[in-house]
């Protein structure tokens, strides 16, 4: 057969499905929806590469961390930068405090003039926050006065809280701390990372489990309206036309369909694009700008879809026979074959297999075999599904009137009713294998803080010592905080320039001492030694009475002029750390303050640790407003006992945004379906209810016709899904564990879906439940 046929007999069944009437039309723009639903998922994933980089560009080209690089000298086109960071609940808000030193001074991204003292400039939503009354203690904290707000360029969501704040009398300190002195914004110098390889297959992992749903449902769309198409081809048989003739033209049909839902699919597109800039999934945000698809995977989607169509469509026809007299497909057909089935998830099996072990220890994974095998087995899900619902409705007997409509419906079309829940059970079977490999590696990706969260709820870091006495007094008494210690430390050493030897000295009152080690007695004056845990000497033999230091003792490379001469009194007694010390590693010099001399403090680090009665609302809210106002560069953290990976959490949570994405999907995809089903059975039903059965009875066998394939799809996913999981496991030379309360959980939200999309369908199956429906043109 040539091209010009196969040409010819698609456009004539292009022509078909345009001016086929009002059927037609109705079966077209179904197909149309079904796919331009798949079709706006496949371009909104086709940009997620390029969002990920409009992000991390955005991000570095505001990048004002110099990481402790040398501080570069006072000029005309230096800027003073102070980190101002904090918190609204369970959203960061980034805060930076602007003092320019030149007439050449750079502007970071998003401004257009720097903010006088007293004034800021804010992201569109943290000034739609601070003018509410929900942003109140908020507004307490940044109480500048708004003169502007940060543009697109100098955010990387529309969602996000931030904000330039103008100061004056910021210092550098030599660390780079809390205030850096910059030339320019942007990271000039960024450090490649070795890429994680079990990070890498697992965003492998969750694109492929993502996106496979998405081609199910597109490919089950190509075929609504299957069975009246079908009846509707045996005229062509009667004007001479043969059956690979007949085949071409039903795909030429279901490739208008397809053109059309691509059409409606960029619209889809087009509009998800433009309102994804006005909502934010689990914190994160972005702008339209970003969903820019690249030009390369957008034609691939354009050219796969109409060419699956086609596909899909001349695999379907091979097992009916539309002859002159009407189509065969009522009468018995042969048994679906196994074999060929279970091929699909064990080629898929076969593929992850050689990588079993290798964890990220023994090179990066395969990416072709990683997407190649799990892809197989999740199609592998859509393969057995319709032979499992065949197999189990044909050994399905009596009943009430209603199964026995939803059984007997089943047996005549038990492809069709496969067709409905492959992408459920797609969706799910993938959800259950994430779901574990995320749960079994998640241990790799969390570490310890030592930090006991029963000990200490915050910890805020002053900027200078200047602000400890008002931190010290005003934190005790913040509504909300049980308890709060102020604690400094710094270093001493036996030299003045380049100390050969360095001991750690810790200052607090009484009260904050004892939250480090246990003493016998203390009073304002008093020193004590906490010896080296690590059994060097060195704590022991500074601490002798007498001996001469320098507290702050610089080195070649550092600031000088800033040493302060110390001599260890008299009375120093040796103590041991707690266990449970607010501080890690407690060993050298415990001083009350009275002990040092004035002006040490100005050397030092300062930190308040509290501990919050979590009873009361908005308790770390009001700590952070006392820190804004006795430090505006105080830096607050949250004591948690564990931290979990960047990298790793963002994977999680584009995860999570996907699989919203895809629920979304699946539940529209489904109701459409739902509702092609419903009108093919139109006459059926009004002459059932003509005939007096009960609309009860009918209800309830829709109801049957769902649940049973369902189960089934559920049972196969959750079976596919564990064994996938423990592979992916054991890839990752993880022990294979499975949460059972997470499968069953993940199975119930493929159910709810359905059970959602089976209650909305009512309302049109109760119409179509009419006498009026047998009238017909």
């Amino acid at each position: 057969m040539n091209l010009r046929q196969w040409s010819r007999d698609l456009g004539m069944g292009v022509r078909f499905a345009v001016t086929g009437g009002r059927e037609g039309w109705v079966r077209m723009v179904l197909t149309a929806v079904g796919v331009g639903l798949g079709v706006a998922l496949l371009l909104l994933t086709t940009a997620v590469p390029n969002v990920l980089t409009a992000r991390h560009q955005r991000e570095q080209a505001r990048t004002d961390l110099t990481y402790s690089e040398k501080v570069p000298p006072k000029g005309g086109n230096t800027v003073l930068v102070g980190m101002a960071d904090t918190r609204w609940h369970d959203k960061d808000v980034r805060g930076r405090f602007l003092e320019p030193e030149g007439a050449r001074t750079p502007l970071p991204p998003g401004v257009d003039r720097f903010p006088a003292p007293g004034e800021m400039v804010v992201s569109p939503a943290l000034k739609k926050l601070l003018t509410s009354d929900e942003g109140r203690l908020l507004r307490e904290r940044l109480a500048d006065r708004i003169t502007g707000t940060i543009g697109e360029p100098g955010l990387i969501g529309s969602h996000e809280l931030a904000f330039y704040a103008g100061a004056d009398h910021l210092a550098v300190r030599e660390d780079n701390s809390h205030v850096v002195r910059l030339t320019a914004f942007g990271d000039r110098h960024p450090t490649p990372e070795r890429a994680d390889p079990v990070l890498i297959m697992m965003t492998l992992v969750v694109f492929v489990a993502l996106l496979t749903p998405v081609a199910v449902f597109i490919a089950a769309a190509v075929r609504f309206g299957g069975e009246r198409r079908d009846r509707r081809l045996a005229a062509l048989r009667l004007v001479g036309s043969d059956r690979r003739m007949t085949r071409r033209i039903a795909a030429g049909e279901a490739l208008a369909g397809a053109l059309l839902g691509l059409a409606v699919g960029t619209v889809f597109f087009l509009i998800g694009r433009q309102a994804a800039g006005s909502v934010e999934v689990l914190g994160v945000s972005i702008f339209p700008s970003y969903l820019n698809p690249s030009l390369a995977l957008a034609v691939l989607v354009a050219v796969a879809v109409p060419a699956a169509a086609v596909g899909v469509t001349l695999f379907a026809m091979r097992g009916v026979a539309v002859e002159p007299l009407g189509v065969v497909r009522t009468a018995k057909q042969a048994r679906r074959r196994l074999w060929w089935r279970l091929l699909l998830p064990l080629a898929g099996l076969a593929l992850l297999y050689p990588m079993i072990g290798k964890g990220r220890s023994h090179g990066d994974f395969n990416e072709y075999l990683v997407i190649g095998g799990v892809l197989l087995l999740l199609v592998g899900v859509s393969a057995l599904l319709p032979w499992a619902v065949e197999a189990v409705v044909a050994r399905l007997g009596a009943g009430p009137v209603s199964w026995q409509l939803a059984v007997r419906r089943l047996q005549l079309s038990s492809g069709t009713a496969a067709r409905m829940v492959n992408g459920i059970a797609v969706a799910v079977a993938g959800a259950i294998a994430l779901q574990m490999l995320f749960a079994g590696v998640e241990g790799q990706y969390t570490r310890n803080t030592g930090q006991d969260p029963d000990r200490a709820s915050v910890e805020i870091n002053l900027s200078n010592g200047s602000a400890l006495p008002a931190a010290a007094r005003e934190f005790p008494r913040t509504k909300g905080v049980r308890a709060a210690v102020a604690i400094s430390s710094g270093s001493v050493g036996d030299r003045r320039r380049d100390p050969g030897t360095t001991v750690g000295i810790t200052v607090g009152d009484c009260a904050a001492l004892r939250e480090l080690a246990r003493l016998p007695s203390c009073r304002d004056g008093d020193v004590f030694v906490v010896p080296d845990p690590r059994d060097e000497p060195d704590d022991l033999a500074f601490a002798r009475p007498g001996r001469h230091g320098f507290i702050d003792a610089s080195y070649s490379d550092g600031v000088r002029g800033r040493e302060i001469p110390w001599t260890v009194p008299a009375g120093v007694r040796q103590v041991t750390a707690r266990k449970d010390a607010l501080q890690s590693y407690v060993n050298g010099l415990l001083v009350t303050p009275s002990a040092l001399p004035s002006g040490a403090a100005s050397t030092m680090y300062h930190q308040v640790y509290a501990r919050l009665d979590l009873s009361v609302p908005e308790a770390d809210q009001y700590v952070r407003n006392t820190a804004a106002r006795v430090d505006r560069l105080a830096s607050v953290w949250h004591w948690t006992a564990t931290t979990e990976s960047g990298k790793y959490t963002s994977l999680r949570t584009g995860l999570f945004v996907g699989a919203v994405c895809v629920l979304v999907l699946i539940g529209a995809s489904l109701l459409v379906s739902q509702l092609e089903q419903l009108r093919e059975r139109r006459k059926l039903l009004s002459s059932l209810v003509a005939f007096g059965t009960r609309r009860r009875t009918l209800g309830l066998s829709v109801l049957w016709q769902t649940a049973v394939p369902v189960s089934l799809g559920l049972l196969l996913a959750s079976t596919v899904g564990v064994a996938l999981g423990s592979v992916l496991l054991k890839m990752t030379d993880t022990a294979v564990s499975v949460e059972w309360a997470s499968v069953l959980s993940m199975a119930g939200a493929g159910a709810g879906v359905v059970l959602v999309v089976t209650l909305l369908s009512l309302p049109p199956l109760l119409r179509m439940m009419r006498p009026e429906g047998l009238r017909t043109e």
